[in-house]
């Protein structure tokens, strides 16, 4: 009885689970990005900042508040002196303006972080949806391997009735079969790992999402990929732009900007306030002296924050040095933004030219070898051992295709994260 409601309870769990998994919605790579712009949970938390920053610029803007005072004199202290009710206004001087254009360039660098963030958001799903593609393409070709395995063991396997062959063919047939049915459920995992990490992307709440696609194809304008025999242009000719256009070094240029105004503000710390007070001032009869009510005003004014006891030393010398900083950093995220255009560019030119040798002459030439090896065992001609060996290195081939394949795809889309324009085109083809 304990077997059967455990039973029940497992179908139940993996109903439930497989309900999750099939219950998706299939999207193009366009559409996959558009969600996960406007869906995005880190996204819609990031934007807050821009808010934050917008307030900040009111906070920075804002007049010291008034304080109000009551000055009463008791008992024979009160006699020929006045009591009065006043207020006091703290003027800040050459202090606001500065306060102000700094909280300006913080929100302009928020709203650069947001960008480049946007940007991030919309490349990392780019590439979720390549490797997803990928892990399908990969359980397609072991699949496509699996179906002809099962046809080579059931060839195998009416050789053996005819007594063309031994029992051994058979054996190693089945063994064959035996571990694509491995990698096959293997890849299968791996379609579902990146199924999941492509929806942890996205990042929405309200969907689980697909790819359109179930494998690669020869068709690669729906990915916005190039075709491998389009001409990419020469290195020297992009990366000026490219540099130009990077959302990191824009972000490390308002750094810059940031910090020569947080010095501005922290040297106009020195600079002393004015205290204006003023009022209502009057005498009773009995403390006038000569029994007669007595009223008028008061007025005065103070310097305050005067830098004696402390000149704001060490906060000068933080700021500098984060300008300084700051300028180190440009230089560094420059420099590095100049190798890593580099290297994908590199990356990008030699993924091409593997996937065309794989597209123009390996596949070619290993499709003509292995029908010509099964053609042969068929007619007896060779043994299964020989067609064994043609079939791994045909699987071989075929997989290392399709990796080429996920190669290009990604190497593209590091090579656009690092251009930073998604929008980049090269020549049609190579001529």
């Amino acid at each position: 009885m304990r077997k059967f409601i455990l039973a029940l309870l497992v179908l139940f769990v993996t109903s439930q689970i497989g309900y999750a998994i099939v219950d998706t919605t299939k999207v193009s790579i366009n559409e996959a990005v558009s969600i996960a712009q406007k869906s995005n949970l880190d996204m819609q938390s990031y934007r807050l900042n821009i808010n934050i920053k917008d307030n900040k610029i009111k906070e920075s803007n804002r007049l010291q508040n008034p304080q109000i005072g009551v000055f009463y004199n008791f008992g024979q202290a009160g006699k020929g002196n006045p009591q009065q009710i006043g207020a006091s206004q703290t003027f800040e001087i050459a202090k606001r303006g500065v306060r102000k254009s700094l909280a300006e360039s913080e929100h302009e660098l928020s709203k650069r972080n947001v960008e480049y963030l946007e940007f991030d958001l919309r490349m990392d799903v780019r590439e979720a949806y390549t490797n997803l593609l990928a892990t399908k393409s990969v359980l397609q070709t072991r699949q496509d391997q699996e179906d002809l395995l099962k046809k080579m063991l059931e060839l195998a396997k009416e050789k053996h009735k005819e007594g063309a062959v031994s029992q051994i063919d058979v054996l190693q047939a089945q063994l064959l079969l035996n571990q694509m049915i491995t990698e096959v459920n293997s890849a299968k995992y791996n379609v579902k790992t990146a199924l999941y990490e492509f929806n942890k992307v996205i990042n929405c709440p309200d969907g689980f999402y697909d790819t359109i696609e179930d494998s690669f194809t020869s068709d690669y304008k729906p990915l916005l990929i190039p075709k491998p025999d389009a001409k990419m242009p020469d290195f020297e000719s992009i990366s000026t732009e490219a540099i130009n256009n990077r959302y990191d070094i824009k972000i490390a240029l308002q750094e810059i900007e940031v910090a020569e105004k947080n010095l501005l503000v922290v040297l106009r710390k020195k600079i002393p306030d004015i205290e204006i007070t003023g009022g209502y001032s009057y005498q009773n009869p009995g403390q006038s002296g000569d029994g007669i009510f007595k009223n008028g005003a008061f007025v005065g004014a103070n310097l305050v924050n005067i830098p004696l006891l402390y000149n704001y030393a060490p906060e000068i010398k933080n700021a500098k040095l984060e300008l300084n900083q700051a300028h180190l950093n440009y230089a560094s995220v420059e420099n590095k933004a100049m190798n890593d255009l580099k290297k994908t560019y590199e990356k990008f030119l030699t993924a091409q030219i593997n996937l065309n040798n794989y597209n123009e002459q390996l596949l070619t030439s290993s499709e003509e070898l292995i029908k010509e090896s099964r053609k042969s065992y068929r007619e007896g001609e060779t043994d299964l051992t020989t067609l064994i060996t043609m079939e791994e290195s045909y699987r071989m081939i075929m997989i290392a295709h399709t990796y080429a394949l996920a190669d290009y795809y990604n190497a593209w889309n590091a090579f656009i994260r690092e251009v930073n324009n998604e929008q980049f085109t090269i020549a049609p083809e190579a001529v």
